[in-house]
């Protein structure tokens, strides 16, 4: 059995990770544990104390009773709002409170795109364009060349977790761009997991969403390689058939 824990904020999304485990396989265990979220805001300074610290130490205690044998950051704007190297020192922080392997989901994405080998990038982003940007800088500071940013100027994580299936089909095909050799939808908030083959289908391109790449991430620190085709190319690394 393969325990794996993610520190998520507040409540928009959470049951994509009980429908992975599903996906996974009966020796994969996804642990939630919900960490405060503040003040529901896509805006720089609310994403910043949502990613504090103090934030994410105060659900590390309930995560280590779980048996995780490594943890992620299940949040995206919470992490690359930090920048590079502040988003590094979160990550490091998260490691010695927890006593585990820790990433978070931007350092999930920068490790995703580079195991795709997807050198040029589109991002279809929920959130307003200033907070897409600071993602944008994330994945180029990762080597990652962005051809095509998007935003979509939703506010809180609330909205963005009553999405459905339309918007986000919509989401990713406004966000392509012919020269992406990816398609990157980055907020935990938005329900992905049941949509990834459709999408990458629809685009004939492989589409990495924020909590198809947190779990794959856990799996990455625990030593893991499942192969899972619903969860799309990140998964099995077969490039998708267009639809």
């Amino acid at each position: 059995m393969t325990a794996l824990g993610f520190l998520y904020p507040g409540h928009s999304a959470e049951d994509d990770y009980p429908r992975m485990e599903q996906t996974l396989g009966s020796d994969v265990r996804l642990q939630v544990v919900h960490t405060d979220i503040g003040e529901d805001a896509h805006r720089v300074d609310a994403l910043l104390e949502m990613g504090s610290a103090a934030r994410l130490a105060a659900g590390v205690e309930e995560l280590r009773l779980t048996g995780a044998e490594a943890v992620v950051w299940a949040c995206t704007s919470g992490s690359f709002v930090f920048g590079w190297d502040g988003a590094h020192e979160q990550v490091r922080d998260l490691a010695l409170a927890a006593g585990l392997p820790a990433s978070s989901t931007s350092f999930a994405f920068a490790h995703a795109v580079r195991e795709l080998g997807a050198a040029r990038v589109a991002v279809a982003a929920t959130y307003p364009e200033d907070v897409a940007a600071h993602f944008s800088a994330f994945l180029e500071s990762a080597g990652t060349e962005v051809v095509s940013v998007r935003g979509s100027g939703v506010i809180t994580a609330a909205e963005v977790g009553a999405w459905g299936r339309e918007e986000v089909m919509a989401l990713a095909r406004a966000g392509d761009h012919p020269d992406a050799a990816a398609v990157l939808l980055p907020d935990t908030a938005l329900h992905t997991a049941a949509h990834v083959r459709e999408l990458e289908a629809a685009l004939g391109k492989p589409v990495l969403t924020a909590n198809q790449v947190t779990v794959w991430e856990a799996l990455r620190l625990a030593g893991r390689r499942v192969n899972a085709p619903a969860l799309g190319a990140l998964f099995t690394k077969e490039p998708p058939v267009q639809a």
